[in-house]
């Protein structure tokens, strides 16, 4: 080998010699940024604590102090350090190999001194590996190798700051790349109000008997006031019969005692009247104190929302506390909330100011709802202790039934059993008593007839529920399946008009921890997918059961089936019912709703018993009502609202007779020439402000607006509600008709019900009758007799119903002569049936063939008797 080139290549390898000696060193450096890196990883990492679910490990969670950010900074500096370059990385390899160190070593017997003592082998040796050497050189240079190193070792670990534990998942510190996605950083402050509200919570839990002794006392106060009241107003004759004659009172009124509340409230110093010995003193004391006890004994509770009495206001509100404080023992998804929530808060110590929470069964996302879920229900909380912001009567007022629930499972209202049973033989009486009935998914309180009622449709299996309108026929039948929902069952579907699907979506969701699902309308695929694959309360409608046929597999068929409005199906011949029978049959449980089982003939209610119980064999015919009511019994349960609401206001019934105006004799005679039933139906409306149905309705509103009532108007023509809608002065809404949408028909509702007084509500009596709750009016108006008592009967009932606070007013506008006449002398032969056959608490005669008669035919009489009589 050439000198020259000799010196060439000795330069070569001491410049390649530098540059390893300075990438060993660099590899060094890195090499302990990248173990720190590792070392906070894993210290982390073990420090990941698993929060256990129902399912598993719902969450890992990792408590961070202000002292780990030593730990995160290390993280960071090792995350951000440089990259090597691909070929900078390769040739550092390769410099830290064996390879290139022997190569160096090599090169040595042909460039260094030895050279002169190397054999010609080494010298050969020598010679590759140089060129091997200069090789390696060129490359380097021809990758930048010696600018990339210059890079690498320009940048210092202590160019990166120190960093605070809030910057763990952040891009900075390149933890996350380590957990799983979706995994987020939350501040303390976010579980100490958990912790503070699952406090509350347990606490709540702890007093739930406290607060319910004190609405025991507040109660037992109210009761004592209205039965001072009342003995207040007794005469103080009244001695005299609880003696039977033993006490003269002469001495009392002589002095100026006129009742017993007198004699109470001088006890022991009546013995100073004269004439009074020591014995008549004890006697009349003792009959005053017995008169007294007896009435507060059989005094109801009663909440009176025009005598906001003080005693009254901290009963109201003691109930509130109450029912907000055992409210938690019914919310169990909060229950589950706190329980999840409680392993994290506990391992919370005073230094620690972040935690990071890595999804594992459940996502953070249910993390958040679960810590939100505990803090409402301690906000509700909050005021358990007598507190609470706004006024109870508002609350009262907003929920009325739920009050009265709360006084029926007081014991403050008495539910007479017997009544409530309905006319049921002994032994389902006694298996209903020995069912344990299980309300953990039930928000609502239930009154002991609606108990018992629920109780009846589990044991029986497959009933007609047809108590009458406004007793709380849904939420008897949300317990069943709420009941069920605790054995394990997951689906239940409930089929209903289209015009309360919303009021059923709203119930579920209000008066149970179930999830409902509308199956009707835009999007009912999607929810019909969600509740086969999530479970709950699907509801749809009989005209939808054509497109669920078929839809629902196995796995989700429905536990228990519910029908509302069940008479809906009556017909067995129509489309809706042959599809509602393939369920129904299908089904292990089911539970029809209607308080109108029997319309207009028997058959119709023998149709629907037959389709739940045909092993029944109801044989009883129209001459044999009592026999009829036994045979059903097993399968129909039925309470009126004066046997079990004693607490539902008054309800006035005024016809309104009136003779025809001029006008409304022309429109009147016109629509009799025609034969035109109908038109002879809605021709007392007609004629506009001429009409005297018309300026009666307007004194009516009028009246109502005086007194701070709402009015509801009821017409079974369009063209009549129309008429009154255009007439009528003030706030009116409607009308509500069958060609509104259920959900506008609801919002409709809702603005009628925060509207001021005298407001009207004008509805189509066969749409605003059904399914709707519209409390908020007091006065009813049926424009023209119905064809059938039900149809009246539903539309009133509308209104008065649980939770109604107002006496109800229902006038019935009819004119002296014509149509009105003889329709009402049919309403009152078709109620008389119905009291017979469906009514189970009264008795009546058997009833007669000749009351099963079509509308049609009803229509023919009339109109033939009108032509007769108009002209005659």
């Amino acid at each position: 080998m050439e000198r020259e080139e000799r010196q060439r290549l000795k330069s070569v390898a001491e410049e390649v010699t530098g540059w390893a000696k300075r990438a060993a060193k660099l590899a060094k450096e890195r090499q302990q940024i990248a173990d720190e890196r590792r070392a906070a990883v894993d210290a982390l990492m073990a420090r990941l604590m698993p929060v256990s679910g129902q399912r598993g490990v719902a969450w890992r969670t990792l408590s961070l102090t202000p002292g780990d950010s030593d730990l995160v900074t290390a993280m960071a500096r090792g995350h951000q350090m440089p990259t090597y370059s691909p070929d900078a990385a390769r040739a550092t390899e390769e410099m830290g190999g064996d390879g290139f160190a022997r190569a160096m070593t090599d090169a040595k017997s042909v460039l260094g001194a030895r050279r002169m003592f190397s054999s010609k082998d080494k010298k050969d040796t020598g010679v590759r590996a140089a060129e091997w050497i200069s090789g390696f050189h060129s490359w380097l240079g021809a990758t930048n190798f010696a600018s990339e190193l210059e890079r690498l070792e320009g940048w210092d670990k202590k160019s990166v700051p120190a960093i605070g534990t809030s910057a763990l998942l952040t891009d900075q510190a390149g933890f996350a790349s380590f957990l799983a996605n979706g995994s987020e950083l939350m501040d303390r402050h976010a579980f100490d109000s958990a912790a503070s509200a699952t406090t509350a919570i347990d606490r709540a839990l702890q007093r739930e008997g406290d607060f319910r002794s004190a609405v025991t006392n507040a109660g037992s106060a109210v009761r004592q006031a209205e039965a001072r009241k009342l003995v207040s107003e007794m005469p103080v004759e009244r001695l005299k019969d609880a003696t039977n004659g033993q006490v003269r009172i002469s001495a009392l009124t002589s002095a100026g005692i006129k009742n017993v509340q007198q004699v109470l409230d001088q006890g022991g110093r009546i013995l100073a009247l004269p004439g009074v010995g020591e014995t008549t003193c004890n006697r009349m004391v003792g009959a005053a104190r017995t008169i007294w006890q007896t009435t507060v004994d059989e005094m109801p509770v009663r909440i009176d929302i025009r005598n906001r009495s003080s005693a009254a206001t901290d009963f109201l509100k003691a109930m509130r506390a109450w029912d907000t404080a055992r409210s938690i023992k019914s919310a169990t998804s909060d229950l589950e909330a706190a329980q999840a929530l409680q392993p994290i808060i506990s391992a919370l110590n005073p230094s620690v100011s972040h935690v990071a929470v890595v999804p594992e069964g459940r996502s953070v996302k249910d993390l958040r709802s679960a810590i939100a879920a505990v803090e409402h229900r301690a906000s509700l909380l909050a005021g358990t202790g007598g507190s609470a912001a706004g006024d109870p009567w508002d609350d009262f007022v907003s929920r009325p039934a739920d009050y009265f629930a709360m006084l029926s499972e007081l014991g403050f209202l008495s539910d007479d059993e017997e009544k409530s049973q309905g006319d049921l033989p002994t032994e389902i009486v006694d298996a209903i008593r020995e069912l344990k009935f299980d309300t953990t998914h039930l928000k609502a309180s239930l009154r002991g007839y609606q108990s018992f009622g629920a109780r009846f449709a589990v044991v029986q299996r497959k009933v007609i529920i047809g108590d009458e309108m406004g007793l709380g026929k849904t939420v008897e039948s949300l317990a069943v399946l709420t009941h069920l929902r605790a054995k394990g069952a997951h689906h239940f579907l409930v089929i209903c008009p289209a015009a309360v699907v919303t009021n059923w979506v709203r119930e579920v969701g209000t008066k149970s921890h179930l999830r409902a699902h509308r199956l009707h309308g835009p999007g009912r695929d999607g929810s019909l997918t969600s509740w086969i694959r999530n479970g709950g309360v699907a509801v749809t409608t009989y005209d939808s059961l054509g497109w669920l046929d078929g839809q629902i597999p196995g796995r989700a068929k429905p536990a228990c089936l519910v029908f509302d409005e069940a008479h809906y199906i009556k017909n067995p011949d129509a489309q809706r019912t042959r599809r509602s029978l393939q369920l129904i049959r299908a089904s292990d449980r089911t539970i029809l709703l209607t308080g109108t089982p029997l319309e207009n003939r028997i058959e119709e209610f023998r149709n629907l018993v037959g389709y739940l119980r045909p092993d029944l064999m109801v044989r009883a015919t129209e001459f044999a009502p009592r026999q009829f009511r036994k045979e059903v019994a097993p399968a129909y349960l039925r309470r009126n609202q004066e046997d079990v609401l004693t607490e539902l206001p008054e309800l006035v019934e005024v016809d309104e007779w009136m003779p025809m105006s001029a006008a409304d004799e022309q429109h009147y005679r016109a629509a009799v020439m025609d034969g035109n039933f109908m038109a002879m139906r809605q021709a007392a409306l007609r004629a506009g402000s001429s009409s005297q149905k018309m300026q009666r309705l307007m004194d009516i509103v009028e009246e109502a607006e005086d007194n701070e009532r709402r009015v509801l108007v009821f017409s079974h023509f369009r063209g009549v509600l129309d008429d009154i809608a255009s007439l009528l002065p003030g706030r009116v809404f409607g009308p509500l008709t069958g060609s509104v949408p259920a959900a506008k028909r609801q919002q409709m509702v809702d603005e009628f019900s925060r509207a001021g007084h005298g407001a009207v509500l004008v509805a189509q009596i066969v749409a605003g009758g059904v399914g709707l709750n519209i409390q908020a009016a007091s006065v009813v108006v049926i424009c023209e007799p119905q064809l059938k008592p039900t149809t009246e009967w539903q539309a009133i009932a509308r209104s008065r119903r649980m939770g109604q606070l107002e006496s109800v007013q229902v006038h019935r506008l009819l004119s002296e002569e014509g149509v009105d006449q003889r329709v009402t002398e049919i309403l009152a032969r078709k109620s008389e049936l119905f009291a017979e056959f469906a009514r189970v608490s009264e008795t009546a005669d058997s009833a007669p063939e000749a009351f099963d008669i079509s509308d049609a035919e009803v229509a023919r009489e009339i109109v033939a008797a009108e032509r007769e009589r108009l002209l005659a």
